[in-house]
């Protein structure tokens, strides 16, 4: 029995990622509160989940603001790049539906496939704004690359966004755990799923910093502009990866 409740225990370490969740939703939510501030706190969220799932996490607040301060500028112009779509594709719809204007189908199809190419990367920019320091540019263009070439891991991630809400919509009941894990969940699980695709792409990094350093790096493994793609870190940046 001692050892059940024995701090390096399966029940007390699993407590305390249940803990450290709940928490991660707490500070995501107020964070995202200002509405402006979103895009600054999911990429902190996503941060810290890859720590926790990673089992690299320390002081769950310290990592979240320390994430929200590093990404604050870049995280918030891709938020209101985000919101202004958004808006944009709302006022298409409405303009549509209230003008009783019919499209074709292959329209149709054209509109819905941007759609949801534009949910795709939604899905993927805030995981790699929160790993890879990029232009703007450059983070969207691979979270729209990684959301087709990963398409199964796209759909799995957004199922797992929305399901929350689904469940919320049909039964009021669950709206506690909705609300205290409502993100964190889905965002740990999202990193899990992503979590060795990352790794792959990491030691790509490293592999072309070691070549660089030893001077064996040919024209064809030069990023295509002159921003690089750096891994965050705890220590200071370090490695590049090509475009």
């Amino acid at each position: 029995m001692g050892k059940l409740f024995d701090i390096e225990s399966p029940l007390i370490q699993g407590l305390n990622k249940v803990a450290d969740l709940m928490w991660l939703n707490v500070l995501t939510l107020i964070c995202c509160i200002p509405i402006i501030t979103a895009g600054a706190a999911l990429t902190s969220a996503h941060y810290v989940a890859l720590k926790i799932k990673r089992n690299e996490e320390g002081y769950i607040s310290r990592e979240f603001f320390k994430s929200f301060k590093m990404n604050f500028k870049q995280s918030t112009i891709i938020w209101l790049l985000v919101l202004l779509i958004a808006f944009i594709f709302l006022v298409d719809f409405y303009i549509i539906k209230e003008g009783g204007i019919v499209l074709s189908n292959v329209l149709q199809v054209v509109l819905m496939a941007i759609c949801c190419l534009f949910v795709f990367t939604v899905i993927w920019v805030f995981p790699m704004q929160a790993k890879f320091v990029n232009s703007i540019k450059g983070t969207l263009k691979n979270a729209l690359a990684l959301s087709i070439i990963q398409i199964p891991r796209t759909l799995l991630m957004l199922v797992v966004y929305i399901l929350p809400y689904v469940i919320l919509y049909f039964t009021l009941q669950v709206f506690p755990l909705v609300f205290l894990f409502g993100i964190s969940v889905p965002v740990y699980v999202s990193a899990i799923l992503y979590n060795k695709m990352f790794k792959k792409l990491e030691e790509n990094i490293l592999e072309r910093l070691e070549k660089e350093k030893a001077g064996e790096t040919g024209n064809d493994l030069q990023p295509e502009t002159e921003e690089e793609d750096k891994i965050f870190s705890d220590k200071p940046l370090i490695g590049d990866e090509q475009q």
